[in-house]
């Protein structure tokens, strides 16, 4: 438990992104944007629990450019771990790529989004 103890502040002190148009499973209709995206982020609800570690296909999450952590989530153990989000763009899974922080918070994850994105329309989805 002491790795959740030094992580307790974001693991906290986040922002819920719970609403069904960030699943990987939403159709797209307004190519929404995370270009001014920055803090800590949680997944849940409608939204799903985690991002996806594989390419979802394009026009989902209501965005052209479907954002997807090209890696593993890390471990309880592992607790904070620095990965790449890809953003599949016309096909392109990893066409635009940012860094960005996720916790293990034990039972649910957090992400570290930093602003700007490479472009709009790319936006950070979730999954279950």
């Amino acid at each position: 438990m002491v790795l959740l103890t030094l992580y307790s502040s974001e693991c906290q002190n986040y922002i819920s992104l719970s609403s069904a148009d960030r699943s990987v499973g939403y159709g797209n209709r307004n190519y929404q944007c995370d270009s001014s995206t920055y803090g800590w982020f949680r997944f849940e609800g409608a939204a799903g629990t985690r991002m996806p570690t594989t390419c979802p296909p394009i026009d989902k999450c209501n965005t052209h450019g479907t954002g997807w952590v090209n890696g593993n989530h890390p471990t309880v153990g592992e607790g904070r771990i620095t990965s790449w989000v890809c953003f599949n763009w016309k096909g392109n899974c990893c066409a635009y790529s940012t860094s960005i922080k996720i916790t293990n918070c034990g039972s649910y994850y957090v992400y570290k989004f930093y602003d700007p994105l490479p472009g709009c329309p790319l936006r950070y989805c979730g999954a279950d």
